[in-house]
């Protein structure tokens, strides 16, 4: 059993942070103050081959593991969580076409996709379907040559922002086998946009809902067969999971580094405030949720890589270890700052408001709980 990363491994971590660290980080908060994120950071990322991390190299892709993708957004995340995770939803959008398109699909989609030329979306959610996502009511009728789309999705990240939404809509029967996947290119007759939302965290991210009134769209857009929509939607997850997981671990590891330099030089009662051994005891704790955080991600990246029975499961348990940790400790770390976490100028609030998302998304916490007990029930039968 070997724990270690591999030069190559080790060489993606250091090229995604140093990236971070350049492009990223000195005008995350500017960013987040104009609640966009500028269209020309794209191409720079993808020119490092982070615009199609799993696309295979004959359609521009980089053709990574699961486990590298968990590096790349871990280092990312640590000079900013929300551009990170926008980058991890185009990419989850790549894997699918990837994976479940015909060969005209991906000549169509991917090239553009690999070079950022074009940023994808991922539309899933609706107003009145969340967890229960098998519940989506945007219909799509089909005619001789396109559908016509008619609905709404909610809390799309890139939201009249990207160049192409891949939608989940249903074709057929109620429930999860009556949903099918199709690719809807910005200034498609009949879509639109509501306004942008105003959230907690992950500000740079535009987030709006996608509006389709006799939306039009050629059934050569169809990604896969009709029906297995949500099958897709949900392989995707599996690896978004991880990917949310990720980022959540890279931004609590910054507010964990930052903490570390704060302490060394704040002092109170005549000495650096890490010098208290109560406050020594928290850097414990919250250095050993960590590590152990990143050893689990990267089993179940692992086992999703590696095809095993229980991927799933274990991606789902990853998302909600993860997450939880990686918030308890950022939200730690902003209480060792004191007053001074409480201000924007010292980094710490943003990442607990961008981590906070984390245990939503991709699935809630709640959801990933179910998908566990539930596997752990069927595996005892």
């Amino acid at each position: 059993m070997d724990f270690a990363l591999t030069e190559e491994q080790t060489l993606i971590f250091d090229m995604a942070k140093g990236f971070g660290e350049e492009h990223i980080a000195p005008h995350a908060q500017k960013w987040e103050a104009e609640g966009t994120i500028p269209k020309e950071l794209w191409p720079q990322i993808a020119e490092l081959g982070l615009g199609g991390i799993y696309v295979s190299e004959e359609y521009g892709g980089s053709g990574l593991s699961r486990l590298d993708a968990t590096l790349v957004f871990e280092a990312l995340a640590m000079s900013c969580p929300s551009v990170g995770s926008f980058l991890s939803i185009h990419n989850m959008c790549g894997g699918m076409i990837d994976k479940f398109g015909s060969e005209e699909t991906k000549q169509k989609w991917l090239p553009d996709l690999c070079t950022m030329s074009k940023v994808f979306s991922y539309c899933l959610t609706e107003p009145g379907s969340g967890s229960d996502a098998a519940a989506l009511k945007t219909r799509a009728i089909k005619t001789n040559d396109e559908y016509v789309l008619n609905g709404t999705k909610a809390f799309i990240s890139g939201g009249g922002y990207s160049d192409a939404y891949v939608t989940m809509v249903r074709t057929g029967e109620d429930g999860p086998k009556g949903i099918s996947t199709v690719v809807v290119e910005d200034g498609a007759e009949g879509l639109s946009f509501g306004g942008l939302e105003n959230k907690m965290g992950w500000r740079s991210q535009p987030t709006a809902q996608v509006q389709f009134d006799d939306c039009k769209v050629p059934l050569e857009n169809r990604i896969g067969d009709e029906g297995k929509g949500f099958a897709y939607a949900m392989a995707g997850l599996d690896g978004g999971r991880l990917n949310i997981a990720a980022s959540a671990l890279g931004g609590a590891q910054n507010a964990l580094d930052l903490t570390m330099q704060y302490m060394s030089e704040r002092k109170a009662f005549g000495k650096p405030i890490n010098q208290f051994q109560a406050l020594q005891f928290r850097l414990a704790e919250f250095e050993t949720k960590l590590q152990a955080a990143r050893i689990f991600l990267r089993q179940a990246a692992w086992k999703l890589d590696n095809k095993t029975h229980d991927a799933t499961k274990f991606c789902a348990m990853a998302k909600l270890m993860v997450t939880d940790a990686a918030f308890d400790v950022a939200n730690g770390c902003l209480q060792m700052h004191g007053g001074y976490g409480y201000l924007a100028d010292y980094g710490i609030e943003k990442i607990v408001r961008d981590l906070r998302v984390h245990q939503i998304l991709e699935g809630t916490n709640e959801i990933m709980r179910l998908i566990v007990s539930r596997q752990m029930i069927s595996d005892a039968s």
